[in-house]
């Protein structure tokens, strides 16, 4: 592995068929481990076809680590001038300011290691895609345990969230968040907005929570929320929230790596099983396993009935999140 020194000369590297020029290749990432810039490129090129699969035709915010996790967090929205013209990107509008932003718009695994260029350890894309971004296609599970839960809580309520799954006839792709959580993805007709999609999950979520008993919450507010038990976060299907995407690295000294799982693995794994250092390998035997997801499609009326009967018993519809 490379040294600690940021002064290495930069190097040159073809991505299907696409030159990157990467600077600082040597400067460490992650110090658990000592991995590089070079190392996270080579780590991203590994998994190339799952990242631009998970990544393709969304707006994306990066997250940049300029110095190495170690260092500032940056959030990007907007695409800086300059970027090679082969990266493409989406102009997103954001009403509250009143303000648009060219996002990057990954379509190839290129633009993926120009961002790893620009020091982007983290792709945060929208659940929309460019051809109407006010329409998600993506509608997003986040099992977010509170302080003093913990994994084993998150292997319960997966099993909830998958029996309520099938009992809809809607196929859920599990990954871990990189973090201490799991997130579910379920491809859906974009056919809704935001606060339609942010409903019916909602609903979902409602409706785990009463098969979870203890082990989950929907309370809006954190203080309100039992810290033993874990938050079914349906705000992050509201506009412009966004979770780290299927094979993003996060930013951490480990590496860790949001990867999708089988169901069957679930009750076997723990989150820091995967890192940018085991990932690649499970990879090469197993592919991408979110691969098929665009074929299966689900339509979110039944959750939406669910939503109209608990507003007509009475339950409230929490505010958007800022």
């Amino acid at each position: 592995m490379a040294g600690g020194s940021s002064k290495a000369p930069a190097v040159e590297i073809d991505v299907d068929g696409l030159t990157v020029r990467l600077s600082s290749p040597d400067r460490v990432y992650f110090p658990e481990r000592g991995e590089t810039k070079l190392d996270l490129l080579n780590y991203y090129l590994s998994v190339g076809d799952g990242i631009v699969n998970a990544l393709r035709e969304r707006p994306c915010m990066l997250h940049r680590f300029p110095k190495g996790v170690a260092g500032d967090k940056v959030h990007q929205k907007r695409v800086p001038a300059g970027a090679p013209p082969w990266v493409e990107t989406v102009r997103v509008h954001f009403p509250r300011w009143n303000r648009t932003a060219d996002e990057l718009c990954v379509t190839h695994l290129a633009q993926v290691a120009w961002a790893v260029q620009m020091s982007t350890v983290e792709f945060h894309p929208w659940n929309s895609r460019r051809a109407d971004t006010e329409s998600p296609d993506e509608w997003r599970i986040d099992l977010d345990p509170g302080p003093l839960s913990d994994w084993g809580t998150v292997r319960r309520v997966t099993r909830v969230v998958h029996e309520v799954l099938d009992e809809l006839g809607a196929v859920g792709f599990p990954k871990t968040s990189g973090g201490k959580g799991l997130h579910v993805y379920v491809r859906i007709p974009p056919t809704h907005g935001f606060t339609d999609v942010r409903r019916a999950a909602l609903a979902f979520a409602r409706e785990v929570e009463r098969r979870a008993g203890d082990d989950v919450t929907t309370a809006w507010w954190r203080k309100d929320r039992d810290p033993y038990a874990l938050f079914v976060d349906y705000n992050q299907n509201a506009r412009d929230h966004t979770i780290a995407a299927a094979y993003s690295v996060r930013g951490n000294a480990v590496g860790t790596v949001s990867t999708p799982v089988r169901w069957d693995e679930v009750d076997d794994v723990e989150p820091d099983d995967f890192t940018i250092a085991t990932v690649p390998a499970r990879y090469a035997e197993l592919g991408d396993l979110h691969a098929d997801i665009d074929d299966h499609g689900f339509d979110l009326a039944p959750l939406l009935e669910w939503a109209e009967r608990d507003e007509r018993e009475g339950a409230e519809t929490p505010p958007e999140p800022d």
